[in-house]
């Protein structure tokens, strides 16, 4: 993207508004589900109860204090063990073809995703083919690579993150499991881990980072940005340890005696308070779920992107280990491109790939996630420009300008945290734009 061209900062959007709701409506189930709904997060004190009409199957929220050693209780019959969808191949590439992968990339190229399924990993789950097959044990869809119709000539393998592999850091993962041909993480940890586990983003198939801290309108009516909450002494809760309120902390946005870092996911503290809290989110997430799914909230919530604070994170890089790039440079030409094409076909159809997302999500039995979200997230990605060209019209590629900024903000900061960056660091050893296709980018409109 163009380095002069700024980021709008648009205004906090609404959720639709929504009534309460009360139990009973339908034949409802309750089961217990490990992580809560709707983002990221790390485990914690509570687990959320779920309440999954087996009519619609939607899920419906309620928290509750409990142990996170938690086990299934029960669950709609009928739920399948192996998926549905998946992109169907016309035809299969020729040895002269760009969209032939065979011989040039790994015969299975495993990617790491960052957490469950989600419409936000949509550039990797469009380019899986139909007869996909699904392991909920190791959590992992395996299939056919499937680009523009055509069968690539290997198969893709897409693994689940966050408590799929303990939590633990995507890049970190990468150098454990070496089976892994690409991963997904952020830019502050591609720029936090350049000195022990260093990998190289290749194609960034979100633009701006979902990542938001969200309010209630009606008990705070006069705030509009993440600074105006710092005029007030209003709770912010978030996941302690995420590297952005260290930049929001360090920049004076919020301060230290506001923050509170105990937020495990669940939207209990947050209910039981009424609403008189600010706390971490997603856009394309918890503004839907806890307003369409929780008991005991069912109200419209606004929010502002941290990245409109002056923190420019990609989210959802694709990256490589930094010393497997030699021996991938082939395959990268021909993949990135057929990457930035995936992405742009998901967010213009995107029904194929969440049928996949869905199957894989039943099928682990842990992450609450259905349609209706999936489509919020996809109209909330376009809506907000968190997918999109930025400033030149190529969806994937990354300003570097952006990137060199975001180095300078976490550099002192990692190294106040006794986590040394690499030496010299500098944008391209965390990012290139070498195997990007200029040409590629979303529709006009779109």
């Amino acid at each position: 993207m163009l380095p002069e061209e700024p980021h709008r900062t648009p205004p906090p959007v609404w959720s639709p508004p929504l009534p309460r709701r009360t139990p009973g409506e339908a034949d409802l189930r309750v089961f217990t589900v490990e992580h809560p709904i709707g983002g990221r997060h790390r485990p914690g004190r509570r687990s959320l109860r779920v309440v999954r009409d087996c009519v619609s199957g939607r899920p419906v929220l309620r928290a509750a204090a409990l142990a996170v050693l938690v086990v299934l209780a029960a669950g709609c019959a009928g739920s399948p063990a192996t998926g549905t969808g998946g992109q169907a191949a016309r035809t299969s590439a020729g040895s002269g073809d760009a969209l032939n992968l065979r011989g040039v990339c790994p015969a299975t190229v495993v990617v790491q995703s960052s957490w469950f399924p989600q419409a936000e990993h949509g550039a990797v789950y469009q380019l899986l083919g139909k007869g996909y097959t699904i392991d909920a044990g190791r959590k992992s869809v395996t299939g056919p690579l499937v680009a523009s119709g055509v069968d690539t000539g290997v198969k893709l393998q897409i693994r689940a993150g966050g408590p799929a592999i303990g939590f633990q850091q995507v890049s970190s993962q990468m150098y454990a499991d070496r089976s892994i041909t690409i991963g997904m993480l952020n830019t502050d940890e591609l720029i936090g881990q350049s000195a022990r586990a260093p990998v190289l983003g290749v194609v960034a198939p979100l633009d701006l980072d979902p990542q938001v801290i969200m309010w209630d309108p009606q008990a705070h009516p006069g705030w509009n940005t993440i600074s105006d909450i710092g005029q007030t002494d209003t709770r912010v809760l978030y996941y302690s340890g995420v590297t952005f309120m260290s930049y929001l902390l360090g920049s004076g946005i919020l301060r230290q005696t506001q923050v509170d870092g105990s937020y495990d996911g669940s939207p209990s503290t947050f209910v039981a308070h009424r609403g008189q809290d600010a706390v971490q989110g997603y856009a394309t997430n918890e503004l839907f779920a806890w307003s369409h799914g929780v008991l005991q909230w069912g109200m419209p919530l606004v929010y502002q992107l941290i990245n409109d604070t002056g923190y420019p994170n990609y989210a959802n890089v694709l990256a490589v280990r930094v010393g497997d790039r030699g021996r991938l440079e082939g395959c990268l030409h021909r993949l990135v491109p057929i990457i930035q094409r995936a992405q742009v076909a998901f967010m213009t159809s995107p029904g194929t790939a969440v049928e996949v997302m869905l199957a894989a999500n039943t099928a682990y039995k842990g992450f609450p996630y259905d349609r209706p979200l999936a489509e919020y997230a996809v109209r909330t990605m376009r809506e907000q420009a968190i997918v999109g060209d930025g400033g030149d019209h190529t969806l994937g590629n990354f300003d570097t300008a952006r990137v060199g900024k975001l180095i300078g903000i976490l550099q002192p900061i990692f190294t106040g945290q006794n986590k040394p960056t690499k030496s010299g660091l500098g944008p391209v050893d965390v990012m290139t734009n070498a195997y990007i296709d200029p040409s590629i980018g979303l529709p006009t409109g779109k």
